[in-house]
């Protein structure tokens, strides 16, 4: 399936919808104006996000990423375990969740929420590249602004708009091992008030292990119209995946080949269709936005065991509306901004295998307001507070299972108080404390062993210091997360068999480091540092480690950029060995191996054309980051792999 069309009833209730968006806030920027989203709303650069980490659309190319997920890897520093179907799409970690990790973080793209009622992540491989403006990550609780889900964190990404009066394109191709081919064209177009923009995607990869091919098509488009205080527009997504699955393998086999498949037959599927009416508007000081979303997925599945096949069919449908308004007003030299917002999502689902039938649904209903306070531009002071109260209803109908019918509604209130100033020039000290959570998903409540799971809870503090400028530089976080009643699959459960279920109380809690350093002219290194402790805090597993979280890791990158139409990158990152994804009680003698990788990249740039050869895993480690069982359950992360692109300028 290549790039195929979008079904016309999507458009059809886009165009609908997007006649009764409310409108919202802020003039049209140029592309190389840097603005803040950390309020959902474009922003001041003032009021960045408080400790947040911005990755800008040129650190991006000159790390050579060649997709949003490996950016936030390479450049933001972010550790990512690799997917078990072959996709580029690395479950990426923020504060050791683990397996878990996805859903105790929050995606955001352009102010519409990615991370949906289910165990799948966001898809963030499946977002033009050459599209992103930045990719602010921001670390610790954030479900005031974010929702359920944002006790990790939270990663938004923001998309270049057209620049006034301009037309401009990216074509690019890409090849290299194991039948790796990436196939690109984008191009935005503007004059007067009205800007299109569409971008193509095809990636096709064999990849480092037999039988698990992995093969995407993708495509966004879009036009906005310009209203003088305002904008309205409308955007449409399409992704579509196949996957070979290579199943997992026990540590001998591990040790022999790698590179084996312990299945040949194992398939899946997802299409993905998203289609997106925002509008904004300002009035004085008031800045009004809405965004309404509705995306439809279909997965399916087939698994061979010897001579039976069994075949899964998920298809979900998720509406999100987000009408929200903002209040910018200076008195005395302090900035005031002042948001509320609404969010409503429904979210329902119709799944079919051999074995029964079942649909299920949620609906949400939040309500958040926060308030920040800057002045004394010298000291730099900031003071922000907010709350979101969300209420969810749940229901299930299984028939023909033991519990046929379930229902259940959950509610709950997140907090957050966060402060910062300068010291002293070039030395800033900010603090956080809240309250994030999350709900338990349609997946998780589905194996579980007796009543619906019960929402997490966590306590949030944050402490950190940023000092120094763009030559040299660094932040350091340190953080606490007391979690309650947190959401996990314990293999211990349900006689041995395992289950989603509450576990006892648990924690995350560590020290975060960022730093770079700029060398003579042309020479830039960046380092990152994350160290935290996972473990049980009360009941028959206290004092114990979390499962599938490595304590430290560590990467640094060197940047070469001369000016002179060459440039080149070299990273480097080592991971700490962890415990199996089985080994609750910390016995297994066979830990996940630490590892270290080196990847790094050479290109040459002649007028609107650039020229590149990039290499992963360079040292060719044999070595894994997804082990579900002690010995077993090993899925292989990829071994050496060289590339070369071209990539022309228009």
């Amino acid at each position: 399936m290549i790039f195929p069309a979008l079904p016309r009833r999507a458009f059809a209730c886009a165009a609908s919808l997007c006649l009764i968006a409310s409108a919202a806030a802020a003039q049209e920027q140029q592309l190389s104006t840097i603005t803040i989203t950390g309020a959902r709303f474009t922003s001041d650069p003032s009021l960045m996000p408080i400790g947040a980490t911005v990755i800008t659309a040129d650190a991006i190319r000159l790390a050579g990423a060649s997709d949003v997920n490996q950016a936030i890897r390479k450049v933001g520093g972010v550790y990512g375990r690799q997917s078990v179907d072959g996709s580029q799409d690395f479950s990426l970690d923020l504060r050791g969740f683990g397996s878990n990790s996805s859903q105790n973080m929050v995606v955001v793209v352009d102010g519409v929420r990615m991370s949906e009622n289910e165990l799948a992540s966001a898809v963030l491989s499946s977002i033009p590249i050459e599209t992103v403006e930045r990719i602010e990550i921001i670390r610790g609780g954030a479900s005031v602004l974010f929702g359920e889900g944002a006790t990790g964190g939270v990663i938004q990404v923001v998309t270049k708009r057209p620049a006034k009066n301009s037309t401009r394109g990216v074509l690019r191709a890409e090849a290299g091992q194991f039948g790796y081919r990436d196939l690109r064209a984008s191009v935005a177009h503007a004059r007067g008030a009205l800007a299109l923009d569409a971008a193509l995607g095809k990636q096709r990869n064999d990849n480092y292990r037999d039988h698990n091919a992995y093969d995407q098509s993708t495509f966004s488009g879009g036009a906005q119209w310009q209203t003088g205080a305002g904008r309205i527009g409308l955007r449409a997504e399409v992704a579509r995946q196949d996957a070979e699955l290579a199943g997992s393998l026990s540590l001998a086999q591990f040790n022999s080949d790698p590179r084996t498949s312990t299945t040949q037959q194992d398939l899946g599927t997802t299409d993905s269709d998203r289609v997106t009416a925002f509008a904004e508007h300002r009035v004085g000081s008031l800045d009004l936005a809405a965004d309404l979303s509705k995306r439809t997925k279909e997965s399916t599945a087939r698994y061979v065991y010897g001579a039976a096949v069994y075949n899964y069919l998920y298809d979900s449908e998720q509406t999100q509306f987000s009408p929200r308004l903002r209040h910018l007003a200076r008195m005395d030299g302090m900035l005031n901004e002042f948001v509320a917002g609404v969010d409503l999502m429904r979210w329902k689902r119709h799944a079919v295998n051999d074995f029964s039938t079942s649909d299920a649904s949620q609906k949400s209903r939040a309500l958040y307001l926060r308030n920040e306070l800057k002045w004394n531009a010298a000291h730099d002071g900031r003071l922000a507070f907010g709350a979101r109260r969300e209420s969810f209803d749940k229901e299930n109908v299984a028939p023909g299972a033991f519990v046929p019918y379930e229902s259940l509604k959950q509610s709950h209130t997140a907090w957050e108080v966060q402060g910062s100033g300068n010291v002293m020039a070039g030395l800033n000290l900010y603090a956080k404390a809240g309250s994030s959570f999350r709900v338990p998903n349609v997946d998780e409540n589905g194996y579980r062993e007796a009543a619906m799971l019960k929402v997490q809870t966590s306590r949030d503090l944050e402490l950190g210091l940023t000092a120094g400028d763009s030559a040299i530089g660094g932040t350091v976080r340190v953080f606490r997360h007391a979690l309650r009643d947190e959401i996990f699959y314990d293999p211990t459960r349900n006689f041995g068999y395992g289950a989603n279920t509450n576990l006892d109380p648990t924690e995350r809690k560590g020290v975060e480091l960022d730093a770079h350093l700029r060398l003579a002219r042309v020479w830039r290194i960046s380092a990152h540092l994350q160290h935290v402790n996972a473990r049980f805090t009360a009941g028959v597993n206290d004092g114990r480690e979390m499962v599938l979280v490595p304590k430290n890791v560590a990467s640094a990158r060197l940047s070469w950029l001369p000016g002179n139409g060459h440039s080149a990158d070299i990273g480097a990152q080592w991971v700490d060995r962890q415990r199996n994804g089985g080994d609750f009680a910390n016995t297994c003698a066979t830990p996940i191996p630490s590892y270290a990788t080196v990847d790094a990249r050479y290109a040459r740039q002649a007028g609107p054309w650039e020229f590149a050869v990039s290499g992963l895993n360079l040292g060719d480690r044999d070595y894994y980051s997804n082990a579900f069982g002690c010995r077993s359950g090993i899925y292989p992360s990829d071994g050496r792999q060289l590339k070369v692109s071209v990539r022309y300028d228009f």
